[in-house]
Parts: C-alpha cells; structure tokens; sequence
C-alpha cells in the first residue's frame, strides 16, 4: 500500500505595512482582507503559494498582484 506524504502544516504572519487594503489569496480559494497597518496570523500548508493582492479602491475591480510567495518565505507566527 502506498501512502501520500503527509503535508506539514505552517503558522505563518502576514503584516500589511505598505498599501490600504491586500488580500493574500491561497491555493484552496479563500482570502485574507487585510487593511494597512494590520497583520494577522494564519496556518498554511508547506509548499502552498500564497498571492498578495493590493486593492487602490475597494469598490473597483482593479487589482495588483504584489508578491507570488510559498508558504515557507513568509514570516513565522
């Protein structure tokens, strides 16, 4: 029988110090809103991405990818 390997799970911080509100965007589809000056601490699997979304205007569509990060290159939590 063979078993998957077993993912490790990562506590992992985020700090939004640059720009008024970015989403970090995971691989499973759910978002972080962070608004600037706040962080907030999540789990993450190891080898997931992470995208950094900033948002200039929350009412618009328009968004910039900041950072593409892996789990493992974001500050530990």
């Amino acid at each position: 029988m063979v078993r998957p390997p077993v993912r490790k799970r990562l506590r992992r911080r985020y700090a939004n110090e640059a720009y008024p509100l970015v989403v970090l965007k995971f691989e499973d589809g759910h978002e972080i809103r962070l608004k600037k000056g706040e962080a907030r601490s999540f789990d993450t699997w190891a080898g997931e991405t992470v995208k950094v979304v900033a948002l200039w205007d929350p009412s618009s569509t328009e968004r910039d990818v900041v950072a593409v990060k892996k789990a493992e290159d974001l500050d530990a939590g």
